[in-house]
């Protein structure tokens, strides 16, 4: 995928307008004098890189910058650093990228939500008792296609393909752990559409006193219950978040086993949701409402 010069001047002019808020507001907070001498690139043009990457198409941070941002893109950037300078500013803009998917990236709440957790590997299975850089940090998981080694992505989207929150965790948590957060389920409200392993009475209930009502397929051992025709069309429409999961992966790849540091996965995904809010067009469904003054009997 790539992007025109004007639509890379949008990006960087919501990044900068971030960042000058950003560290107006944590100045006060900040010990000690500032560096008199400040780096050449700025950190709102390293977080643009970051998520330029995931727009480009290369397989790693190395290439693009070395033969495309030093070679293709002077005329936008023209203060570049070396790349193991570029390195050390990108662990640095960890914590403002991480405020900018939180604050800036993420959609409104439209009353239908989808969610759905992914695995984010790390390394291959076989390679599990040699990895090092995420050794007490990974933990081993198990999907539906079988045990895996690094963390769990739960995602939260609405009707639009728009990214409402996010939860990074280990591969060994329960997918229902994040909804029982309230800091993580008071970013959407009304319906909320998952698979069977959101199946819970207990969390069903508290998320209805919450305003949030959860809708799940049932397995064969249960009984049947009663359900509206509309919430049974819109569970089939389930593939928009795994059809987001799979956009995040192959094309933003956010899932690679090619980390020397946590810092740099976590760098990595970050900038991967944040290239993600920024795609000219996203998996969305499409759906008209009837009213009519009949009366539904059950």
């Amino acid at each position: 995928m790539t992007l025109s010069d004007d639509k890379i001047t949008e990006i960087f002019c919501q990044v900068d307008t971030f960042c000058f808020h950003f560290q107006n507001a944590l100045a006060p907070q900040i010990l000690g004098n500032p560096p008199k001498k400040k780096p050449k690139l700025s950190l709102s043009e390293v977080i643009t890189l970051m998520i330029l990457f995931h727009h480009s198409g290369y397989r790693t941070m190395k290439g693009f910058y070395k033969n495309y941002v030093k070679v293709h893109m002077r005329h936008l950037f023209p203060k570049t650093v070396s790349y193991n300078r570029y390195v050390e500013l990108m662990a640095s803009a960890n914590l403002p990228l991480a405020m900018f998917v939180k604050t800036c990236c993420m959609g409104s709440s439209t009353g239908i939500s989808f969610m759905d957790s992914t695995p984010l590997r790390v390394c291959k299975n076989k390679r599990i008792s040699r990895n090092k850089v995420f050794d007490g940090v990974a933990a081993l998981g198990k999907s539906t296609i079988g045990f895996f080694f690094g963390f769990k992505l739960h995602l939260v989207v609405n009707d639009k393909g728009e990214l409402l929150n996010f939860m990074l965790t280990g591969g060994n948590v329960d997918d229902r752990q994040p909804l029982k957060d309230p800091a993580f389920i008071k970013a959407f409200t009304g319906k909320l559409y998952a698979d069977k392993g959101y199946i819970s009475a207990e969390l069903t209930n508290a998320l209805f006193c919450d305003g949030i009502h959860l809708v799940t397929q049932i397995r064969n051992n249960m009984k049947n219950c009663l359900m509206e025709l509309k919430d049974k069309i819109l569970l089939r429409k389930r593939s928009i978040i795994e059809t987001i999961n799979d956009e995040l992966k192959n094309m933003c790849q956010i899932e690679h086993s090619r980390h020397r540091s946590v810092a740099n996965f976590l760098s990595n995904l970050l900038a991967g949701l944040a290239a993600y809010s920024f795609f000219p067009k996203k998996p969305a469904i499409t759906y008209d409402s009837v009213h009519t003054n009949q009366l539904s009997m059950i």
